[in-house]
């Protein structure tokens, strides 16, 4: 689990083919000392087991869907990358709740300077827009945000000065791609509503749209037991 608070900007030494994936070395000797082989690192967003160590930095292996859903497959030797350790019980939660677990890579389609700070403009997926609402939580390339508006096939967020230095979203371009995590509590109050396939051979539970249509009530909540 992580925030969403970059720690540090690390760099690709270099990448290794192996099977179905990657080997990614990588630079950044601020963080070594704090770091152990089989720790979990946040690197871009997409939680990483920590393989190998040496003084300048750390070895991560992605493979299979890591590498099909992320960027993480297609970096090259220099790239910048966000670096964040997983979080401790007495740590702070700055941002909200990242799992690390990337759903799938969006687009930047702007990034306009405004004063010392930049709207920074995404598209997205369009199966992920209902879980994107405005002043909502994000994370792009492992960066914790607050979405500022929506657009008709993603999303803008205003990047402060600080989160521009201290990430590397700042140095993105039109048209690369960026990680992107929607907060955890969307994806399960979608699970809720929408009910499930239950593998005991009984038949599928109806969702709660099937069962009380499009709209909820307060007659319709005070049958699940709510008392306002």
């Amino acid at each position: 689990m992580f925030t969403g608070i970059v720690e540090s900007i690390g760099r690709v030494r270099r990448t290794r083919a192996i099977a179905s994936g990657v080997e990614i070395w990588i630079d950044c000797p601020q963080l070594v000392d704090g770091i152990a082989v089989s720790d979990s690192v946040a690197v871009d967003g997409v939680c990483q087991t920590v393989t190998r160590l040496d003084a300048r930095g750390f070895a991560v292996q992605a493979v299979g869907e890591t590498v099909q859903k992320t960027t993480l497959g297609r970096l090259t030797v220099g790239r910048a990358l966000n670096l964040e350790r997983s979080l401790r019980p007495t740590d702070r939660i700055g941002g909200h709740f990242v799992q690390g677990h990337v759903q799938d890579v969006g687009v930047v389609e702007a990034l306009i300077p405004r004063g010392e700070g930049f709207l920074f403009s995404v598209r997205i997926p369009e199966e992920l827009m209902r879980f994107v609402v405005c002043e909502g939580s994000v994370a792009l390339d492992g960066v914790s945000l607050t979405v500022a508006s929506l657009t008709a096939c993603g999303f803008s967020i205003n990047l402060i000065p600080y989160s521009a230095g201290a990430t590397t979203l700042a140095s993105r371009q039109v048209g690369d791609a960026v990680n992107i995590e929607v907060d955890i509590i969307g994806r399960y109050v979608e699970r809720l509503l929408h009910g499930y396939a239950p593998t005991s051979g009984r038949p599928p539970e109806r969702s709660a749209t099937e069962a009380y249509g499009a709209t909820l009530s307060l007659e319709q909540l005070s049958e699940w037991g709510y008392k306002s």
